[in-house]
């Protein structure tokens, strides 16, 4: 199976501007032989916590709301994590998976939040788990990644490859998302596919660089620092 990471620049705070994105990306990834293409950490948003804070209409009521439907129907099976309406006075920061044919598979919302994500979202309380073509995945979002218990979970449970939809910036970002990533292919056995932002996101810029790397850690494919791309590699059984 060929899995494509992806990277954008997402439109502050406008659902229709970023979808539309997305399904361009969705269907390069399909031209390169992708079944699955993985998004950034709020791909519909863009990295916007005051907008998201201030306006529900903002979050998805849930996997079949009809704002996904483009991306649903580009005839791939997708990744794209969001701000998902709760039965809280908060969302959540939810990987919502759908198959090609964009019937909803599973869910996964974000359990450990990054400071200022305490005051915008809920936290999660399970780990995400699907199969796809034979292969069992695993999912993280973000900050997620830094903890080692979540990916060794997901390996003792039979899973070959983790999805990481992430924010990494310039600086500091560049730096971790280096040694976080094909770490977590090493320590775990995992191929581990990084979908990040490129350009301005929220408050950071992010650093792009969106990736596949093999279960020794071996880099398969990455993206560039600057331009909205997907990257595709094969994983295998």
């Amino acid at each position: 199976m060929k899995i494509a990471a992806a990277q954008l620049t997402c439109v502050p705070a406008d659902v229709t501007a970023n979808v539309a994105a997305a399904v361009e990306l969705a269907a390069a990834a399909r031209e390169q032989g992708a079944e699955l293409v993985v998004f950034p950490e709020l791909t519909l948003t863009g990295y916007e916590l005051d907008a998201l804070a201030s306006d529900p209409g903002l979050w998805l009521t849930d996997a079949e709301d009809p704002r996904l439907d483009p991306l649903r129907s580009t005839g791939i099976a997708t990744a794209v994590n969001v701000a998902l309406r709760t039965t809280g006075p908060r969302p959540v920061l939810a990987t919502l998976v759908h198959d090609a044919t964009g019937a909803h598979v599973t869910t996964y919302a974000k359990q450990h939040l990054y400071r200022h994500e305490h005051d915008a979202f809920a936290a999660g309380a399970a780990d995400g788990r699907f199969a796809l073509g034979g292969i069992r995945f695993c999912i993280g979002v973000c900050y997620d990644n830094h903890f080692p218990d979540l990916a060794a979970r997901g390996a003792a449970d039979g899973c070959r490859v983790h999805l990481a939809s992430s924010l990494y910036g310039t600086g500091d970002g560049i730096r971790e998302r280096a040694t976080v990533y094909p770490g977590i292919a090493r320590d775990h056995g995992l191929y581990v596919v990084l979908a990040n932002h490129v350009g301005p996101a929220g408050p950071w810029t992010g650093c792009g660089g969106a990736a596949v790397w093999a279960p020794d850690g071996t880099l398969l494919a990455e993206a560039d620092d600057r331009t909205p791309s997907v990257v595709t590699a094969a994983v295998e059984v």
